[in-house]
């Protein structure tokens, strides 16, 4: 994130010593050094009181073992590829579905049931058949010549 190496270091220092003028530079390097101060004691008061609030369970985690950083697909792939595979014996043969009683239960029920003859309102008449309608453009053709 902040990939400060010695020349950029240096750089910063002489454009300050440029900018604020030597007079006034010892004031302003101590004035930076109580901030860094202030902000160390900041973040060792905030990790102190995250430990206290957690309790002793989360202390003894080893933080840099799960760092993202540290992981290479290439070996892990290795690994789990040398590794020794499931025996196909140890297997289960079927794994149990937990809707197998549903889905019997359901056809069962449909198996069962019985439809209900529709009411004599709701048969089709005799007679003619209706037509069908008739398409419309929604906007018409413009026949004024």
């Amino acid at each position: 994130m902040l990939d400060f190496s010695l020349d950029k270091i240096v750089v910063i220092a002489v454009i300050a010593a440029l900018v604020v003028g030597p007079a006034k530079l010892p004031e302003y390097a101590a004035r930076l050094a109580r901030l860094v101060r202030s902000f160390r004691g900041m973040v060792d008061g905030a990790q102190s009181r995250m430990r206290d609030e957690l309790g002793p369970d989360f202390s003894e985690i080893d933080w840099k073992k799960l760092d993202p950083r540290q992981y290479d697909p290439r070996q892990i792939i290795r690994d789990s590829l040398m590794s020794d595979p499931t025996p196909v014996a140890d297997l289960p043969e079927r794994v149990p579905n937990p809707f197998d009683d549903l889905v019997v239960q359901a056809s069962d029920e449909h198996r069962n049931a019985t439809t209900p003859d529709p009411p004599a309102a709701s048969k089709k008449k005799a007679g003619k058949p209706r037509s069908t309608p008739q398409f419309v453009p929604l906007n018409p053709p413009d026949t004024r010549t």
